[in-house]
């Protein structure tokens, strides 16, 4: 049996995180290039549940010493500020 080093778990846990995350961005970025359409409550619970699904898989990465915490909030807050410009665009726009 081969034995996984820490590092590349490490590492594979990251890029698992960060891929997740850039599928939410394309979400976001869809949304944002679409503002002629009306604001889609399916979308939003859409988005809404996959932005929960990542936090909880970045506080398992976390809890698991995988990545750090620090790391985690990046990732995390990144994402939400792209969702307060798109809430920001709507309101413009409104």
């Amino acid at each position: 049996m081969t034995e996984i080093k820490i590092p590349d778990l490490e590492q594979k846990a990251l890029a698992l995180l960060r891929a997740d995350a850039d599928k939410i961005y394309k979400l976001i970025d869809v949304q944002m290039e679409n503002l002629t359409m009306p604001q889609c409550p399916l979308y939003e619970e859409v988005l809404d549940t996959q932005m929960f699904g990542l936090s909880r898989e970045v506080e398992f990465a976390v809890r698991l010493g995988l990545i750090d915490e620090e790391i985690g909030r990046e990732i995390m807050g990144s994402l939400e500020r792209k969702l307060a410009d798109l809430h920001e665009l709507y309101n413009q726009k409104g």
